[in-house]
């Protein structure tokens, strides 16, 4: 059975920019290669928004040399970027972008969600590229619900949505360029699922509201992250509540990380590269 090696809870809340109230959850700069490939989770929400008529978010800002992924739980978000690409966010609909080689980007709260109000909820994942693919090309790929296989888990434990990776023959819709599996579990109060993952994967599971039980014996709940073993076969979760549950598994990337600020590169020098390519334009620009 994978035993939990931690369980780690979130920060207090900050604001990114100011439209995303957040909590972050795990990071590599605490948990170190424990984490890999996954370098950072932040937590947005659940918050009410007022009505409005400007758009709250965060501006134009540069990564290099890794990928962020968005999910929506509730609210509705926009993207642009410099590739062209963009488009609105909604609920059950994840955002998978590419900064590789260099990205400008700037997210905000949908027109209709700004004029509407209601409740933002989303995650945002930073997962890490080798240094072959740090310098790819940037890139989107937009994964709509309708587009992500959802799987009833046996005995009515709930539902198991792959957005990356596979589970039971489902195979998720976003290409990447590690081998990862991305799970988004809605269980319900009483339900117990059993599941295995490949040996030698980072797993985690970060638990965004409700009561989950690990293996019989380790509680998790809201806003917590619990870190498993590498190796140890499948492990089981037991709801006491309804929870909803991000499960990431990836294989390590056994590399250096150099990190500052909007890069993650693998050296120091690559990262004074990245600054001095973004200062002299080296990222192209948003389209008005």
């Amino acid at each position: 059975m994978r035993r939990i090696l931690g369980v780690y809870s979130a920060s207090s809340p900050h604001w990114v920019g100011d439209g995303f109230p957040v909590r972050s959850v795990f990071s590599q700069t605490t948990l170190g290669q424990h984490v890999s490939p996954f370098l950072h989770l932040d937590y947005a929400g659940p918050m009410k928004f007022a009505p409005t008529d400007t758009p709250r978010g965060v501006g134009v800002r540069p990564h290099r040399g890794f990928e962020t992924v968005t999910i929506v739980y509730q609210g509705e978000v926009e993207h642009r970027d410099s590739t062209g690409a963009g488009g609105l966010v909604g609920p059950g609909d994840v955002q998978w972008m590419t900064a590789a080689s260099g990205i400008l980007h700037e997210e905000f709260h949908s027109k209709a969600f700004t004029e509407q109000g209601g409740v933002l909820e989303l995650i945002q994942l930073w997962v890490n590229l080798p240094a072959k693919d740090k310098n790819a090309t940037a890139g989107y790929q937009t994964l709509l619900d309708a587009d992500i296989p959802a799987v009833r888990l046996p005995g009515n434990a709930g539902t198991l949505r792959v957005i990356a990776g596979d589970y039971q023959g489902n195979h998720g819709p976003a290409r990447t360029f590690t081998p990862i599996n991305m799970w988004d579990l809605q269980l319900r109060n009483g339900g117990q699922t059993s599941l295995e993952l490949p040996e030698g994967h980072a797993v985690g599971l970060v638990v965004l509201r409700g009561n989950i039980v690990v293996n019989g014996t380790e509680p998790v709940r809201d806003a917590q992250f619990a870190l498993l073993e590498r190796n140890g076969g499948a492990f089981t979760l037991d709801a006491s509540s309804d929870a909803s549950v991000l499960l990431l598994s990836g294989e390590p990337i056994d590399e250096p990380v150099a990190w500052r600020g909007p890069f993650v590169m693998n050296t120091e020098e690559e990262l004074n590269q990245a600054f001095a390519d973004f200062r002299r334009g080296g990222f192209g620009r948003i389209e008005n």
